[in-house]
């Protein structure tokens, strides 16, 4: 059974703006909104799906939806002190649910996939840098240096590791000398920590979904903070239309400046992206953006502006969003070409003028 399969079992603001939605009646359709990790969600499905109408309320649906993004806040909040993720940090034995396995074994996937530019286990890195659960800020190189010695996803088991009383904690993690030199182990490191926050939302769109499809649900658009998983038409039988930000700095306001539209669906497809403009501070006249490289520790500086990827689902562009704006531009664009599975629209500076790079499939509008 799948980990949302279990969930539903045991328990029965950013880049995007979602356009042409004037008349979410038509064809049956409903909206509805909620809060979810710091920001809020916004929901349009049809309740007339291909096996019948939906039998539950817009109520029964909404609190179907609060359910599942509760859980997941309950597992991989970083902000809340009792989530299991807190509480693993802190070096405390916890129980690992489903979804705590499940978003770690995708994050493991990917960190291999990416050659660790995505690595949920450089929490301490975005604390020091001040974008993390701490406002720290500009720490020296070798605080950085210290950082590095201590993260890496290959510092932990592929699966997560339980004793005999199920439990699991972050020492039981550490991939000690299996694998690596064993002096880099000398003297009791400390351990890695784990920050979802790179993965979480698109993540949180397949489960919203996969909860609207087994309630019969075949046509939506779930956008949670920006993220976004569609499928399906749209209220007036027309692909989804989605608006693309221009990635300016101090561009905070989603819909209002747009770069471009492009048109997604009926195929199932995840929507996100990743960029600089809005999660940033300058210091002494220098930006610091919050997308950093955990292979220096130190936040990027190219000319990529904003990645937006589309993908078979939101966990995977959530994750190669981040890892286009680690790469950069040129890498970005040969690594994207590489992949017929995937579509992108890539933002980035040149002689001081905003250009658009787009893949062959995406239809995109500039604006």
């Amino acid at each position: 059974m799948s980990v949302l399969g279990r969930y539903i079992a045991a328990a029965l603001l950013p880049f995007f703006a979602v356009l042409h939605l004037n008349s979410c009646s038509k064809g049956g359709y409903i909206a509805v909104t909620g809060y979810a990790q710091g920001g809020v969600y916004s929901v349009k499905l049809s309740l007339d799906g291909r096996q019948g109408r939906v039998r539950l309320t817009p109520e029964e649906i909404k609190s179907g939806i609060d359910s599942v993004i509760i859980a997941v806040d309950k597992s991989l909040s970083g902000y809340d002190k009792s989530s299991l993720l807190s509480r693993f940090n802190a070096g405390e034995s916890i129980v690992p649910d489903d979804i705590f396995k499940d978003i770690y074994r995708i994050s493991r996937h990917y960190y291999d996939e990416t050659g660790g530019c995505f690595d949920v286990s450089a929490a301490p890195l975005f604390d020091i840098w001040g974008f993390g659960f701490t406002s720290d800020s500009l720490p020296s190189p070798i605080e950085v240096s210290n950082v590095l010695k201590n993260i890496g996803m290959g510092r932990l088991y592929d699966t997560l590791v339980l004793d005999s009383s199920g439990r699991t904690s972050s020492s039981l993690l550490l991939r000690g000398t299996v694998g690596r030199d064993t002096s880099a182990v000398a003297g009791k490191p400390e351990l890695p920590e784990l920050n979802f926050n790179a993965i979480a939302q698109g993540y949180t769109c397949d489960l919203v979904a996969g909860y609207l499809h087994s309630i019969g649900v075949d046509r939506m658009l779930v956008d949670i903070g920006g993220e976004i998983y569609c499928e399906g038409l749209n209220p007036s039988g027309q692909r989804w239309s989605i608006g693309l930000d221009r990635p300016e700095d101090g561009n905070n306001v989603p819909g209002q400046n747009l770069q471009g539209v492009f048109r997604a669906g009926p195929e199932p497809c995840g929507v996100v992206t990743s960029g600089n403009y809005r999660k940033y501070y300058i210091k002494d006249g220098r930006k610091y953006a919050h997308t950093i490289d955990p292979r220096t520790g130190y936040p990027v500086a190219h000319s990529l502006l904003c990645a937006t990827v589309v993908a078979e689902n939101a966990t995977e562009a959530d994750a190669l969003a981040t890892y286009c704006m680690v790469i950069g531009f040129e890498k970005s664009k040969e690594f994207i070409g590489s992949r017929p599975d995937l579509e992108a629209c890539l933002v980035y500076e040149q002689d001081g003028q905003m250009k658009t790079w787009t893949s062959d499939g995406l239809g995109f509008e500039e604006r």
